[in-house]
């Protein structure tokens, strides 16, 4: 089951898409923002299959 989440990057501050596996409770990775290419923390949990918590803060370099 997939869902798609929209929020904003934190280093660009465009808003962009990820689609995350809502089968899977807790999730943490990194991933590459679409538009400025910075790497991203990403961290959704679900219940249920629906998001209830979603964090998402910059790598720092």
């Amino acid at each position: 089951m997939e869902q798609e989440h929209f929020f904003q990057c934190p280093y660009c501050w465009e808003e962009i898409s990820m689609i995350f596996d809502a089968s899977v409770y807790k999730q943490s990775y990194i991933e590459d923002c679409e538009v400025c290419c910075n790497p991203i923390e990403v961290s959704p949990t679900f219940e249920e299959g629906e998001l209830v918590a979603f964090y998402s803060k910059s790598i720092e370099q």
